[in-house]
């Protein structure tokens, strides 16, 4: 009995920090650079722990973090809106070691604005 506990110990404490780091804070994003962006999505998830979408801009394509989807349901903003093609702005703020990444406060698709956080 005492390995089997000293095993699922073992175990946790190897697992807690991959799970982690699998969901990243917020301290990542640089909150003191806003970016706002338009373009089209050409890929989304709507996946737990957050959404995403691969927003084309003139520039690039950036993987734009969005809320967990049940945040995003509540707020008015289903799956069904994050349509590849479909026009969206985000305002955000960026990864600070990944320059292609964003975390979105909020999200404008067609007339209809989503806060995020």
């Amino acid at each position: 009995m005492r390995s089997r506990t000293l095993i699922a110990v073992s175990t946790l404490l190897v697992l807690a920090p991959a799970a982690a780091l699998a969901h990243h804070g917020w301290s990542g994003y640089d909150a003191s650079r806003v970016l706002s962006l338009s373009g089209v999505i050409r890929e989304a998830g709507y996946e737990h722990p957050h959404g995403y979408v691969k927003l084309e801009t003139p520039d690039k394509t950036w993987l734009v973090v969005l809320a967990p989807p049940s945040r995003m349901e509540n707020r008015g903003l289903p799956r069904d809106m994050l349509k590849a093609g479909t026009k969206a702005s985000v305002v955000g703020y960026p990864n600070r070691s990944d320059p292609g990444e964003m975390r979105a406060e909020r999200i404008t698709i067609g007339d209809k604005t989503t806060e995020l956080r």
